[in-house]
């Protein structure tokens, strides 16, 4: 989410309360300036976004709060029953953070997801469409190479794509399997704990400590452990035993620098920049799921992922034309024969080789431009014995980059054990200030 660099200087905190008037003057300017601007970036796509809605809290914007809010908005259908299109908001999301001093940084995400006709109530009381709290953390600065945070978080370990932004995919979304604790062990790619981030030289880190989900969906949907099958239920059934989560990844950078400001990596710069990274991560929750001994009382059973990860970005020439690739190998041991219920063979005990590449062709509109990409994943499937493969091809419309696009896309994948696959169709239109 966050590619653009922003720099922070140290200025004297108690100006804001020496000049409250003329901060609420400058305030109200920033908001009136930021609307009134709003038809200049409707009447031309291609003008710079620029920072988007950030408004300076002192007069060299050292410290400021930006806000940023998007929308995703998908028509899907199932090619065996063409005929029914299914319309359904993927994301509506508001984000804001403030800098309120080069040492201390505070922000806030909410929102919801996949809001369908079949997941909305009459006066919006539904699980489906209540806005619930995505991030919540306050950042403090030890020195350059090093930043510590606390709260509901995002610094996830793993890899790239663990950590990715929902706002700039290469593809449609995000490869599930990549998110491979989800409902597991967080709140929606969330833990609640303790990180650590930085940068030393080229090299990337971030490393977490994190208390587990304790009403995790195999505790909400009643799942009992048998010896042959392993439930992640460890933090409800063991206790404190099950209490520790630590997760990390690191990357090393050998072309241009990728901010680390906030947690959310970019999917593609569209050529923009020059980069070469490759990555290295973990997740490790000790007793993090059960399964029955031969006695028939509960056991401990150790979930551990490992992943490694490359990723490219080249721009080609001075057209504007460019080429993006990531490739992922990432290995899952949620314990004996694990497989998340319903979660259409997306996490699991086993092993998953991804790709995916997309080529932003040259610049031949002001207010146009087309990225076509494909997708590649192969997973084994260790609970049922067998593999599976999906293909994803499709074409990002970029009206303004990823501030106003559609994304077309045609996504194949193999169910394990049926003589069929799912082909579905989807049309996506993003838009996010």
């Amino acid at each position: 989410m966050e590619h653009l660099n922003w720099e922070t200087v140290a200025s004297c905190p108690n100006r804001l309360i020496q000049k409250p008037v003329k901060m609420k003057v400058r305030l109200i300017a920033a908001l009136t300036l930021t609307l009134a601007a709003a038809p200049l970036f409707a009447q031309n796509a291609a003008a710079p976004y620029g920072s988007g809605l950030k408004v300076d809290l002192n007069e060299d914007g050292s410290k400021y709060f930006r806000l940023i809010t998007w929308h995703q908005a998908w028509l899907q259908a199932d090619l065996a029953n063409p005929t029914l299109v299914t319309p359904s908001l993927r994301r509506s999301r508001y984000l804001m953070f403030a800098q309120i001093s080069d040492r201390f940084l505070i922000l806030t995400h909410f929102g919801l997801n996949s809001l369908s006709p079949a997941g909305m109530d009459p006066v919006g009381k539904s699980d489906g469409a209540q806005l619930f709290m995505h991030d919540a953390w306050g950042e403090w600065k030890v020195n350059k190479h090093l930043y510590i945070g606390s709260g509901l978080h995002y610094w996830n370990g793993i890899s790239r794509l663990n950590n990715q932004s929902t706002l700039n995919f290469l593809p449609l979304d995000n490869a599930r399997h990549a998110w491979a604790t989800i409902g597991t062990s967080d709140q929606f790619a969330r833990h609640m704990g303790v990180y650590a981030k930085g940068k030393v030289g080229k090299l990337d880190y971030r490393f977490a400590w994190n208390s587990p989900i304790v009403n995790s969906l195999d505790v909400q949907r009643g799942l009992q452990a048998t010896e042959d099958k392993a439930v992640y239920s460890g933090r409800k059934d063991l206790g404190g035993s099950a209490n520790n989560i630590f997760a990390g990844y690191v990357n090393y950078q050998f072309w241009d620098q990728e901010s680390n400001k906030l947690p959310f990596f970019v999917g593609t710069y569209f050529g923009g920049k020059d980069i070469f990274n490759i990555g290295a991560g973990f997740f490790n929750h000790a007793n993090g799921s059960v399964v029955l001994d031969a006695s028939g009382n509960l056991m401990g059973e150790n979930v551990n992922i490992f992943a490694v990860d490359a990723f490219l970005e080249k721009g080609l020439g001075e057209n504007g034309a460019g080429v993006t690739a990531y490739a992922q190998y990432q290995v899952n041991d949620f314990g004996t024969n694990y497989q998340l219920a319903g979660s259409s063979q997306d996490v699991f005990s086993g092993s998953v080789f991804y790709t995916q590449a997309g080529y932003v062709l040259a610049d031949f509109n002001d207010n146009f431009r087309l990225q076509p990409y494909g997708s590649f994943t192969h997973k084994n499937i260790n609970a049922l014995d067998g593999t599976a493969n999906t293909v994803g091809i499709g074409a990002n419309f970029l009206l303004n980059g990823h501030n106003s696009k559609i994304t077309v896309e045609y996504k194949s994948t193999g169910i394990i054990g049926a003589d069929s696959r799912q082909n579905m169709m989807t049309a996506q239109a993003v838009v996010f200030l």
